[in-house]
């Protein structure tokens, strides 16, 4: 009967072993901040990947990157996955009145190629950024992925090459809307009107109040745009001149 114990104990260990040295993609984060005063420009340049942007309050912003392997890697070769990671530079820099966020990465092209569109890359990237909410929000020639705007209140001025744009903004919010894409479609809460482009396989939208204070230039190769209104919830009706428990207004 021990016998039988220690062989399933032995079993049982190389089992939990197996399980440890099963290949894991590679991951690697970072989080930096800059200060960065209201009104500025974020800038982005050369990006990829999926990518979101949020306003908040601080006088700073925030950029947290996560860049992991596609590929799983063995124990033996993490080393190897770690310096395709390696590989991959994101820097923030601030000039003047600007924050400049660059990404410059190796691209490959297999055969056959995956993807006829964007860059062919061996990792995949997740950018976070807060910023200011009145930031100036500038993406030029985003390559593959998603990208996620909420609670920007300035002018934003985006152009993607292959996925989806997908704005939050507040309802009280003037626009002034130029959106459009080659083959997908354009969705939008705010007023304006849609129109088909091209071969009939693209739309665009104009609208909103063409001296508004705000500008959305939106521009994306293969996918889609969608603009969506945040509801901003009412104040509560004010207590102080309501009447106490037990004192109605005729005097019962």
């Amino acid at each position: 009967m021990l016998q039988k114990l220690a062989i399933i104990g032995v079993s049982v260990c190389w089992a939990v072993f197996a399980i440890d040295q099963s290949p894991q993609k590679i991951e690697v984060s970072k989080t930096e901040k800059i200060d960065f005063k209201s009104g500025g420009v974020l800038r982005l340049t050369n990006s990829i990947g999926n990518l979101t942007i949020e306003g908040w309050d601080q006088p700073q912003v925030e950029i947290t990157s996560v860049k992991s392997t596609k590929k799983a890697f063995s124990a033996a070769e993490s080393a190897k996955g770690s310096a395709e990671l390696d590989k991959v530079h994101i820097t923030a820099e601030r000039k003047g009145d600007e924050v400049v966020i660059a990404e410059d990465f190796p691209r490959h092209r297999p055969f056959p190629p995956s993807n006829p569109w964007g860059a062919g890359t061996n990792f995949d990237l997740d950018t976070r950024i807060r910023a200011p909410r009145d930031t100036k929000l500038v993406i030029a020639g985003h390559d593959v992925g998603e990208i996620h705007v909420d609670d920007l209140i300035n002018d934003i001025d985006v152009t993607l090459l292959q996925g989806a744009v997908t704005l939050h903004l507040p309802e009280n919010g003037s626009y002034a809307i130029n959106a459009r894409t080659d083959f997908g479609n354009v969705n939008c809460d705010f007023p304006g009107g849609e129109k088909r482009r091209g071969w009939l396989t693209g739309h665009e939208w104009a609208g909103g109040d063409s001296q508004g204070a705000h500008k959305l230039n939106l521009k994306v190769g293969y996918g889609d745009v969608v603009i969506l209104k945040t509801q901003i919830p009412k104040a509560p009706p004010s207590l102080l001149n309501a009447p106490r428990a037990g004192n109605s207004p005729n005097g019962l």
